[in-house]
């Protein structure tokens, strides 16, 4: 009672008729969706670039990750409800989630075990497990407060409240969105920046630090208004109930498998033993509903990789839009920019055209269109990876080497490959492509400068890709072999530089910060790596004169040699080959897939946890929400599956197939939907109260003319 006079008081602080303690609580979301997204946002680029894992692994434990956070909401409904309440769980689970967002922070730290001082973790075993201690840790505390925050929200408002109830989920939802969109700006950004002791390194520390210190802040804005809070004891888990309802039924069917034994209307009636009618009917319902829910996995193992193999997309191309360089893992706040669009447009445009033009846009329609739409979002991801893969360079096998031959003199040089016996002539200040031979085939090479000649060794047992400079000098023919030492194009957007000296004395060469030493006549230095389009000053320190030029701003991912032909106080001359070329395939171009997939998701989520509300018993929400989150869940396990089992080798070729499963489950779903009748909940459990009441009357006539005639007397 005294809860209950305390809640219509005045001595419960309101503001502009809301309890004052709701505030609290979308403080408290808005918090931890920030933590929970701006770690996911740079996760896959951790585990890609920091562990060195490839990108199928990286993927993997990405998306066994987000399985974990739509399995653990079950785990945290049943502790709410069946043992610690709602205030607790919430209290309990976020004291772990921000442990494990602390452990991220603190496996990310380079320096914990980079003892040589190299910049590469020198045991990174000890950084695997406490990034998987970290995640799992992560993972129960989100999933487990998942189903508690929104409900102990609503737990806040009095019967009377329900305009304001409203309102607050709508409010919580805008706090979601704006922790996510938010988060995805800046941990990106936070990500990009270089910290370390010893070494400078992405700042993944600082990246997963700002999230550690958001779900801190969650925590304890929480916890301040425990004092203002309306805490609802647990009464029981109705998914409890229903699942001990179904094994009895099932369990029961078996016993009586005999023919003796008279066949019911419906599976569930063998429950009727011991659970009531209106609990039978009730879980009827819901099973009606989670066995449409059996092909939605399939649209959530399309729409979750938007943070793995999307994002792995973008770290090959192009993020340059001018006044702003866009990090891969950025592109991700495309889906919540346009949710924020398209969910009004939707509604307010293109379902009232839709029934101007008299089209019956069911539900289950709305839903078969959203995953329709998913479908062709990979399609579009497929013809983006196709012009990506364009752009890659090809890169010797086992078994094979490359050369490419620059010439530095001012004659035409003719180059002899041995013992292949190939020939290629190269034209004064030119250079050619890479050349792949069989390693057997490629021994030495045989240089001619008319009639003067010069043989450079090849061994190809320490790195099979070479460079070879090449001048006729006064002294004669001069030459210099480097091995390349690159397997795979520059990753996160960064160039490999390196300089040859074409000046007939030597040189001290220093780009920026970075020194590249001393270079005698047609030495190749060794490549550096330099983030993507910068510029930088170059200092040439000759014997005779200095000389300081601005570089050319580079593109990003790419790999550069800088000759330098001509250095004087008043003319410095610099000439720039790609070596790899860059990313050229700019990131704008994802924005049709993300669009796509935005509109798929507008039509797809929203609509099925409508329809789900619309279907279900008044107590039996809880149940379909569960369900709902495992169909993410599921999503994610089949990435897993499909990913491991497909052994594709082009990345385009699994985009299809992504897309082509989710065609072919599309089609499924939308027989499944033709033949699903649609039920008014409300209507049978106003037949059930009806068949109650007249069960009751037969029992006790007395007591129902009791009743009747105090009704009267009112």
């Amino acid at each position: 009672m005294a809860a209950k006079s305390k809640s219509k008081g005045s001595s419960v602080p309101n503001c502009f008729g809301y309890p004052l303690s709701i505030f609290f609580i979308v403080i408290n979301e808005f918090c931890e969706r920030f933590s929970y997204y701006g770690m996911r946002a740079v996760l896959v680029l951790y585990f890609k670039y920091f562990l060195r894992w490839d990108d199928n692994l990286s993927t993997a434990i990405y998306h066994t990750f987000v399985a974990l956070c739509y399995l653990t909401p079950i785990l945290g409904a049943l502790i709410a409800d069946s043992w610690l309440g709602k205030f607790k769980t919430i209290v309990s689970l976020s004291i772990v989630y921000t442990i494990g967002q602390a452990v991220m922070a603190i496996s990310s730290i380079n320096d914990m075990t980079d003892q040589n001082r190299d910049g590469n973790p020198d045991n990174i075993a000890v950084h695997i497990a406490l990034s998987v201690t970290g995640l799992i840790l992560i993972a129960l505390g989100t999933g487990g407060i998942k189903p508690c925050v929104s409900a102990f929200g609503g737990d806040q408002f009095e019967e009377h409240q329900e305009k304001q109830r409203s309102r607050f989920f709508s409010i919580f939802y805008l706090s979601i969105n704006a922790g996510s969109l938010i988060s995805t700006v800046i941990t990106p950004i936070l990500r990009a920046q270089e910290c370390g002791i010893h070494s400078r390194q992405q700042c993944y520390p600082l990246a997963f630090g700002v999230p550690a210190a958001l779900m801190a802040v969650s925590l304890i804005v929480f916890i301040a208004g425990s004092g203002m809070y309306k805490k609802v004891q647990p009464q029981g888990n109705i998914m409890v109930r229903v699942c001990k309802c179904i094994g009895f039924a099932i369990k029961n069917r078996f016993r009586h498998r005999s023919k003796e034994y008279p066949k019911r209307e419906h599976w569930l009636d063998w429950a009727s033993e011991k659970y009531d009618k209106r609990l039978i009917a009730q879980t009827k319902m819901v099973l009606k509903v989670l066995f449409l829910y059996i092909p939605l996995p399939m649209f959530w193992a399309l729409f979750d990789q938007q943070g793995s193999r999307w994002t792995l997309q973008a770290t090959t191309m192009d993020g340059d839009f001018g006044a702003l360089q866009i990090q891969p893992d950025q592109m991700q706040t495309v889906n919540p920019i346009l949710i924020i669009i398209m969910v009004p447009v939707v509604d307010a445009v293109i379902y009232p055209l839709i029934q101007k033009c008299k089209i019956n846009f069911t539900p289950l329609r709305k839903i078969t269109v959203g995953m329709f739409l998913a479908g062709l979002a990979f399609i579009a991801a497929a013809l983006v990876q196709v012009q990506i893969d364009k752009t890659l360079p090809v890169f010797p096998a086992a078994g094979q080497a490359q050369i490419r031959i620059i010439n530095l003199g001012n004659s035409n040089a003719n180059v002899t490959f041995l013992p292949d016996l190939q020939n290629v002539t190269v034209l004064p200040m030119e250079s050619t492509n890479y050349r792949i031979f069989e390693t057997s085939q490629l021994k030495s090479v045989i240089i001619n400068f008319g009639s003067e000649n010069r043989s450079e060794s090849i061994d190809s047992t320490s790195s099979n890709t070479h460079t070879v400079t090449i001048k006729n000098a006064a002294t004669g023919i001069v030459s210099s072999l480097r091995s390349d030492n690159f397997t795979s194009k520059p990753e996160e957007g960064k160039n490999l530089i390196r300089f040859v000296n074409n000046l007939p004395q030597t040189v001290n060469i220093t780009m920026g910060d970075t020194d590249f030493g001393i270079l005698e006549e047609t030495s190749i230095s060794n490549y550096t790596l330099f983030s993507g389009g910068r510029t930088d000053d170059i200092v040439i320190v000759a014997d005779s004169t200095n000389c300081t030029v601005t570089s050319e701003a580079l593109g990003y991912g790419g790999a550069y040699t800088i000759i330098i032909n001509e250095c004087s106080e008043d003319v410095t001359q610099l000439r720039y080959i790609e070596d790899i070329q860059p990313n050229t395939v700019h990131m704008a171009w994802q924005i049709p897939q993300y669009f796509l997939l935005t509109c798929g998701e507008v039509v797809f989520s929203v609509t099925g946890l409508e329809f789900s509300y619309s279907q279900a018993p008044s107590n039996m929400k809880s149940v379909l929400q569960a369900g709902w989150l495992l169909t993410v869940a599921f999503g994610n396990i089949i990435v897993l599956i499909v990913a491991g089992a497909s052994k594709l080798s082009e990345q385009w070729a699994e985009y299809v197939l992504f897309a082509a499963l989710l065609f072919a489950v599309c089609i499924i779903f939308a027989v499944m939907a033709y033949f699903y009748t649609y039920i008014d909940p409300n209507e049978v459990e106003a037949q059930l109260d009806e068949e109650e009441k007249k069960k009751q009357i037969k029992q006790d006539p007395d007591l129902y003319g009791k009743e009747s005639e105090a009704d009267s007397r009112m």
